[in-house]
């Protein structure tokens, strides 16, 4: 990883300060993603914007957009919660969309659910109003390292 991944991961476990590490990847900082804390645990914010609504009608979020912000809130929370010497590479990645994303934020939180040495499983909730009722659920896995 390069200096500039560890000096941001190191901003976020000590200060808190998570915007360099959004900020250095494209897809999070191009959707505006916001590192929150609750409970002492990560939990990712996309902010409402109307260039995000994949159907103008409803008006309902992209679907697009909702499952990239549940697999980038899993790729931050491996950054954060690993000590990884390379960035994770996705794997294979599976949402089920429950409900439609009304225009307000979108939350998510993310929790590994098996760690080997090569390969981290996840599961990530994506919700609005009430993390009780999630508009989609995904599993993602990671390739943490190579067999090198």
């Amino acid at each position: 990883m390069s200096g500039a991944w560890i000096e941001a991961r190191r901003a976020a476990r000590e200060r808190g300060d998570y915007a360099p590490l959004v900020a250095l990847i494209p897809y999070a900082r191009f959707l505006g993603m916001r590192v929150e804390t609750h409970e002492q645990r990560p939990r990712l914010r996309l902010p409402f914007r109307d260039s995000l609504v994949g159907n103008p009608r409803l008006p309902a979020w992209h679907g697009g957009v909702t499952a990239a912000f549940m697999e980038n809130t899993a790729l931050l929370h491996l950054l954060l919660q690993l000590d990884a010497e390379r960035m994770p590479k996705s794997i294979d990645f599976a949402v089920d969309y429950l409900l439609s994303g009304r225009p307000e934020d979108l939350y998510a939180d993310c929790e590994i659910t098996r760690l080997g040495s090569r390969v981290a499983q996840t599961q990530i909730r994506c919700w609005q109003s009430d993390p009780a009722r999630p508009i989609a659920i995904a599993r993602a896995h990671f390739l943490l390292s190579t067999s090198e």
